[in-house]
């Protein structure tokens, strides 16, 4: 690269010029460059110091025509340019030529705006977990357009054009910690919002979550969908389950759409909730809801199944309802999960 910065920097003439500097441009876009990479090319081929700023991040990038961060302060600018991406400035690239302004400075100037765009489209900012909430938001809205949301992902570094994962979380350790634990290998953001943490990423790996961490996980056909499945998910999220997948809970995720007074009013309802003054009996119903085998049930609270079903036998004559019969297991089931929505904060271990 730099053999090529160095034929092409004597410029002959104007129009000649004019084409080397797009050739230029083009070979460093074809190999797919990063962003110090592209600006230490076009001090090489501007034969002075190139400078480029991120707006989001506030990244600065400064090189000499040797390649390396100037030795002095930033000298005024000749020449600036903003890099734009669908519309939106995101930052701005300049040439700080002591003898004035170049005569294709401008072009230049242009194709690394260009450059630098394509750059920040493939590779996105800097690799970060935490993020701005107000980005996240404009991701996860059902008020943005197409347009709108593709922009955000671009200056969160998420491909617009792969599987997104929005996961809701509730967490008492540092959200960058769980985020990159949810997703070591692949590129994921996280923010808190409204009391509940977002991260998004394109790829989830559930079993790496501490103890005391509860997370939905919501996979739509778009970010709102997903972040809307994701707290629904987070709400049914138990000690025995305390990460839930959207698509795992079937046809019981529709429960969250009946209105809370509607839920109320069930008797059924009514009585997980006097049940739940027990957590011990609350805890035990919700194992055997999980598994519908007493010998299952047992094995997750660590008790023999003998005194599992002392208290089944008790749980369901309070309930009255038959928990061993098929149709009596699926009302305590829904029982649950309603009376579950309508407490939604999952308890601390």
């Amino acid at each position: 690269m730099e053999a090529l910065a160095a034929r092409l920097s004597h410029l002959d003439t104007e129009a000649g010029g004019t084409i080397r500097v797009v050739m230029f441009y083009d070979t460093l876009m074809r190999r797919r460059v990063d962003l110090p990479a592209l600006t230490r090319a076009s001090a090489a081929l501007a034969e002075c110091v190139v400078g480029l700023r991120l707006h989001g991040t506030g990244r600065t990038i400064r090189t000499a025509p040797d390649g390396r961060p100037p030795a002095h302060d930033p000298a005024p600018a000749s020449t600036t340019l903003p890099i734009t991406l669908d519309d939106e400035e995101i930052g701005t690239v300049w040439l700080e030529r002591p003898q004035g302004e170049g005569p294709l400075d401008d072009l230049l100037l242009d194709r690394l705006s260009i450059a630098a765009a394509a750059t920040l489209e493939r590779y996105g900012p800097a690799r970060t977990t935490m993020a701005d909430p107000a980005l996240v938001e404009l991701v996860i809205s059902a008020e943005n357009d197409e347009a709108a949301r593709a922009r955000a992902l671009r200056l969160l570094g998420l491909a617009v054009d792969r599987p997104l994962h929005v996961i809701a979380v509730r967490t008492p350790l540092p959200l960058d910690r769980i985020g990159t634990l949810l997703c070591p290998t692949s590129p994921v953001k996280a923010a808190p919002l409204d009391e509940v943490g977002v991260v998004l990423a394109t790829a989830v790996d559930r079993t790496r979550l501490p103890a005391g961490t509860y997370a939905g996980i919501g996979t739509g056909p778009d970010p709102h969908t997903s972040w809307t499945h994701a707290r629904t998910a987070l709400r049914l999220t138990t000690e025995l389950r305390p990460v839930i997948d959207h698509r795992e809970l079937g046809a019981l995720a529709l429960l969250a759409h009946i209105p809370h007074q509607v839920l109320h009013q069930d008797t059924d309802v009514t009585s997980i909730a006097r049940l739940a003054r027990d957590p011990e009996d609350l805890k035990t119903l919700d194992a055997y809801c999980s598994t519908g085998s007493l010998r299952q049930a047992a094995r997750l609270l660590h008790l023999h199944h003998s005194s599992v079903s002392r208290r089944l036998d008790q749980i369901g004559a309070d309930l009255d309802i038959t928990l061993t019969d098929p149709d009596g297991l699926l009302r305590a089931k829904i029982a649950l999960t309603s009376w579950r929505l309508l407490h939604d904060r999952p308890p601390t271990p």
